[in-house]
């Protein structure tokens, strides 16, 4: 009877650590196509872990009708107040332009497939997975070509542990977040 699913990432803590957003959402997108109520359900993410368009192009093209990048706006606001960002922009003004720079990027990526609305790419799904293993594709991510596998849940979730373990265990926050991949240089 819902017509809006939140999935937010926002309740992680030293105990707990949080489903891939972009799991997450391929996962309940699926779900819903599964259940014949995708047309009935928006789904909006709230995670930490969104930081450049590639990341967006993901979560919407799995599904996501909204994306809420909370922790790059608080990384923000703390550049600005650290007067870490030129000419004195407020936080509002750097929020701004870090949204117009992803619509811009999404734009983009969605024009070079042919796509000329956000609502169009949104669940279209038009990426080929590498290194994600059949299974793992099949039940979350399914319809995805991935001709060459790789990691299957069990890895994922080692995975996620480990970059949660290192989250929690320094004493004060990183300058400079690892890039979490190797799909761009």
């Amino acid at each position: 009877g819902h017509t809006l699913i939140v999935l937010s990432d926002r309740g992680v803590n030293a105990d707990w650590a949080p489903l891939p957003s972009l799991l997450a959402t391929a996962a309940v997108h699926h779900h819903l196509v599964r259940e014949g109520l995708r047309t009935e359900v928006g789904i909006i993410v709230e995670s930490g872990e969104p930081r450049d368009v590639s990341q967006f192009a993901l979560l919407i093209g799995y599904g996501a009708g909204t994306v809420n990048p909370y922790l790059a706006f608080e990384t923000l606001g703390a550049l600005v107040r650290a007067v870490r960002l030129p000419n004195h922009v407020d936080e509002a003004t750097a929020e701004i332009k870090f949204i117009k720079a992803v619509e811009k990027g999404l734009l983009k990526v969605i024009s070079k497939m042919g796509i000329s609305t956000i609502q169009s790419y949104c669940g279209a799904q038009v990426f080929e997975a590498i290194g994600l293993g059949p299974k793992l594709v099949e039940r979350y991510f399914t319809g995805t070509a991935s001709r060459i596998g790789g990691i299957e849940i069990a890895q994922l979730a080692e995975e996620t542990l480990r970059r949660h373990s290192t989250a929690f265990k320094r004493p004060l926050p990183a300058e400079r977040l690892e890039l979490g991949g190797n799909y761009h240089y």
